[in-house]
C-alpha cells in the first residue's frame, strides 16, 4: 500500500531508456522505480559528500 506521505513524480522517458531501465533493474533483482530511487539515493549521497550535508527544511518552510 503506497504511503501518503510520500511524494509522487512522474516522468516521461524515451522507449529505448525505458527498456534499459527495465533491464538493469531486472539484472539487480529490483523494480524499475527501486532502481530509481537506489540511483537517486546513490546521487545525494555523493553529492553531500563533495558539497556538504543538504538541510531539510522546517515543515512550515516545504514547497
Amino acid at each position: 500500500m503506497r504511503n501518503k506521505e510520500n511524494k509522487h513524480l512522474g516522468i516521461e522517458i524515451d522507449p529505448a531508456l525505458h527498456y534499459k531501465l527495465h533491464y538493469i533493474s531486472k539484472y539487480y533483482g529490483r523494480s524499475a522505480n527501486g532502481q530509481i530511487l537506489y540511483l537517486i539515493r546513490q546521487e545525494i549521497k555523493a553529492f553531500e559528500k563533495a558539497e556538504g550535508e543538504i538541510i531539510l527544511p522546517k515543515p512550515s518552510e516545504e514547497n
